[in-house]
């Protein structure tokens, strides 16, 4: 399944702006570059959060990712061990 288009976190703190700064509705600014409502909110949540927490949260995404990685490698090596009995 693909994950859709990528934006900048410039991108999405400008059309964030536009909502909390100037005042424009969600579904407003959403249409006009052509977004989902659901896409603005996330961005206006994840960008109203202090700088010190959205690192945190993104370290963590990428412990959670090595994580996952390492179980699957794991995984993958108990069973071909359990195969090679």
């Amino acid at each position: 399944m693909s994950k859709g288009i990528r934006f900048t976190d410039e991108f999405k703190r400008d059309a964030v702006a536009q909502v909390v700064e100037r005042g424009y509705a969600v579904s407003e600014v959403a249409e006009r570059l052509g977004i989902s409502t659901k896409s603005l909110y996330t961005w206006k949540s994840q960008f109203s959060k202090p700088p010190h927490v959205r690192a945190e949260v993104l370290d963590q995404a990428a412990e959670i990712k090595r994580l996952k990685r390492e179980l699957a490698r794991v995984t993958e090596l108990t069973m071909a061990g359990r195969s090679g009995h």
